[in-house]
Parts: C-alpha cells; sequence; structure tokens
C-alpha cells in the first residue's frame, strides 16, 4: 500500500464559502452573490474591505485571483491577497499559501516556505495543513524526511475524519513507516477514507477483506470495495479494480454476489465536515 502522489497532496483549497458563524453583515451578502454567480458584486463588497485590512475579506479576494472568478485568473494576485490574510493569522490562508510554494503557484517554488506556512495553519487546526505538512515530512520535501512526524500530522488530521490523511496514514501503519507495523490500524483507516468515496483506498480494503489482511476475510466485502474502486478509478487504474472484482467473484456463492451487488447499490459517501 502506497500513499498517494504528490499531486494530490498539495490541494488548493480555495472554496469562497465560510460557516455561518465568521459571516455577518457585508461578508453575508457578498457570500449570498458568490451562491447566484455574481462575482461583480462580491467583488465591489470584498475589494474595499480587503484594502482596509479586513483578513477574511483578503483571504476571499485572494481565492477568486486563483479560481479565475470575476477576475482574469492571476496566481500572483492571489498569492499577494492570500499573504495578507495569512500573516493575520487566518488559517486557510496560511494553508492555501503554503500550497502555492510548493507548486510553484504565483511564487517561486519553495518547499521550506510552503512548509513554513502550512505548519502554522496545521497548528491552529487546520485539517488540509496537517495532512500538507504530514506528506512533506514524509517525503523529505522542505523538511527533513521524518515518518513519525508524517505519523503525528496525519493522524491529527485523520482525527477530523479528512479522508486523503486517513489513507496516507493506513500506508504508514501497511508499512510499519514512523508507527509499528499493524494491519488491523492499516485497515481501520483505509476503511474511513474508502467510506468517502476515495477509489485508491477502496481498492486497497478490497484486497484487505480478498485476503484476511487486518480484518476477517470477507468476499462479500471485498466484491464491494472493489466494483465501488472500479467505478471511481481513473481509467489506468480501472483495469486492475475489475480484474480483482472478477477474481472475487468466482469464489462467492450467488446469493454472496447478489448481497454484495446490493450493498454497491445501497452505498453512499460520507461527506468531510471538518476544517
Amino acid at each position: 500500500m502506497k500513499s498517494r502522489i504528490a499531486a494530490s497532496i498539495v490541494l488548493l483549497v480555495l472554496s469562497f464559502a465560510l460557516s455561518a458563524s465568521t459571516v455577518a453583515g457585508d461578508l453575508e451578502d457578498a457570500q449570498a452573490a458568490y451562491d447566484r454567480g455574481d462575482y461583480a458584486t462580491v467583488l465591489s463588497i470584498i475589494r474595499p474591505m480587503a484594502a482596509q485590512g479586513h483578513a477574511v475579506a483578503q483571504f476571499r479576494l485572494g481565492a477568486m485571483y486563483a479560481e479565475g472568478k470575476g477576475v482574469t485568473q492571476d496566481y500572483v494576485q492571489a498569492a499577494l491577497w492570500l499573504r495578507k490574510a495569512a500573516e493575520q493569522g487566518h488559517a486557510w490562508a496560511q494553508t492555501n499559501l503554503g500550497v502555492m510554494y510548493t507548486k510553484g503557484q504565483g511564487v517561486p517554488q519553495d518547499y521550506s516556505e510552503g512548509a513554513r506556512w502550512l505548519r502554522q495553519a496545521a497548528e491552529q487546526g487546520a485539517a488540509i495543513a496537517q495532512y500538507g505538512l504530514g506528506y512533506l515530512y514524509e517525503e523529505g520535501q522542505g523538511l527533513p524526511q521524518d515518518f513519525a512526524e508524517a505519523a503525528k500530522w496525519y493522524r491529527l488530521a485523520a482525527d477530523q475524519d479528512f479522508g486523503y490523511a486517513e489513507f496516507n496514514l493506513a500506508c504508514l501503519y501497511a508499512n510499519g513507516l514512523g508507527v509499528p507495523q499493524d494491519y488491523v490500524e492499516a485497515a481501520k483507516w483505509c476503511g474511513a477514507a474508502a467510506e468517502h468515496g476515495d477509489a485508491q483506498a477502496q481498492f486497497n480494503l478490497g484486497y484487505m477483506y480478498a485476503t484476511g489482511q487486518g480484518v476477517s476475510q470477507d468476499f462479500v466485502q471485498a466484491y464491494m470495495w472493489f466494483a465501488l474502486a472500479a467505478a471511481g478509478a481513473p481509467p489506468s487504474e480501472r483495469a486492475k479494480a475489475e480484474e480483482n472484482l472478477r477474481r472475487a467473484e468466482k469464489l462467492m456463492t450467488p446469493a454472496q454476489i447478489d448481497e454484495a451487488k446490493r450493498r454497491v447499490r445501497d452505498w453512499k459517501p460520507r461527506e468531510w465536515q471538518g476544517k
């Protein structure tokens, strides 16, 4: 079991929406305008606020530049406004600025600087930043490679039910990196990520059920997770899940196959509710 590739680690988390408790007055009007796609009105509200030093408005303006909503996409401007909010301690801005440094978007690529901003957000409890910092420790990018530190930060994000961190933590347990090798723990965290709809985690969980690794062998469960993985995987990886699905089916009774197919039909991904 391998952690997901670096390209997936450095997510740009530029959602405009914030929790209701952080939105009031003019920002509430900006949110309503954003939700209906009226970006000109959004910008007319948040741009003056951002210029006056309002951290949330600065973050949102940076987000709009990064996404090209209401303005021409401009990562340099995005980084400029995100930095202003990040320097005021805005965790989402810190997260995104850190990501931009790891990707070289709007700023020179600099993993050390990326790690610095991610750490500030991670220490405020931002799950995505905790995940990103864990990945930098795992890969030794901008930080000394340290699997124990990677596991620490992945676990903090996983405890907030962040699926990518759950899967990477499962990989560390499966391979005994930074933690004692423990297939039961690997299956637990792989299962949590699979419930979010992560095709890579679903495939690995199917394999664990098929082989009895960390869980009791269960071909109904194996079939279910292989089928879900095949449905959600990119074309380059779908064939592997489909082949394992056929292998599991050959070891199952018709009743077991029917039950597995019912579970596939009834399954729904669990939405992430963290921060």
